[in-house]
């Protein structure tokens, strides 16, 4: 059974992250799943743009800790949506924690409503957002990186918005997506690709300079004993031994 849902609508294709009972979490199932259709929207001629959105109360909880993807499988679907030759716009109606953070920072524009909460938690269990800011440090404010990297506080959707994390937020998400998906269908195919590549060209070369080095990193950090600590710890619900 597919996780990820296709539906199109108008040279408009959606993608719904359907894994509810681990709140679409990052599994390597979800990831190679998502990775196939955003193939096939970059090779359909039908598809202008594409809408990436989730069903349930969580856009994505990050990485599943049960059944991660390998560091490379996702690194690779990250630079695939930043290559895409087509604009991908997040939709969020819920939650983003750590690697989903990753995931809407890859995307050309991400709309969330008033009520989304956002956080990166990698710290919290000892590791660090360490491939997810290969799209994240490009685009996102850096003071309130630090802040939010390094205390894994939540915060909401307009804090996100004046972040540069999120392009906008409003109470009804789909009338804030209105005027995005109208001017996407309004737009020729190759202005779309090329104004793309325009924009990417920094975030591209982040990737090239620095994905090996951080996917190590990623590697080394969740095979060590404070992660092992930390991710018991997170899925019997307790306190790591730091916490004072």
């Amino acid at each position: 059974m597919t996780l990820v849902h296709t539906a199109h609508d108008r040279a408009v294709t959606t993608l719904t992250l359907d894994s509810p009972g681990n709140r679409n979490a990052l599994s390597a199932a979800l990831v190679g799943d998502l990775t196939d259709a955003l193939t096939r929207c970059g090779k359909d001629s039908d598809v202008r743009a594409v809408v990436l959105t989730h069903t349930g109360n969580t856009f994505s909880a990050g990485a599943d800790l049960r059944e991660p993807p390998h560091p490379d499988a996702f690194v690779g679907l990250l630079r695939q949506v930043v290559e895409l030759p087509k604009p991908v716009v997040a939709r969020v109606t819920g939650h983003v924690r750590a690697g989903g953070l990753g995931l809407l920072g890859a995307c050309d524009i991400a709309v969330a409503s008033g009520d989304a909460t956002f956080a990166f938690t990698e710290v919290r269990i000892g590791v660090a957002p360490a491939v997810i800011s290969l799209p994240l440090l490009p685009r996102t404010d850096p003071r309130a990186l630090a802040r939010y990297y390094l205390t894994g506080e939540r915060f909401d959707a307009t804090e996100a918005v004046r972040t540069g994390l999120l392009t906008a937020a409003g109470d009804d998400v789909d009338v804030t997506l209105e005027p995005v998906l109208d001017g996407l269908r309004r737009s020729s195919p190759q202005g779309l690709a090329e104004t793309k590549s325009l924009l990417t060209a920094k975030v591209l070369e982040a990737f090239d300079r620095d994905a090996a080095e951080l996917t190590a990193l990623s590697a080394r950090l969740f095979s060590s004993a404070q992660a092992r600590e930390g991710m018991t710890a997170f899925l019997e619900r307790r306190d790591p031994v730091w916490v004072v």
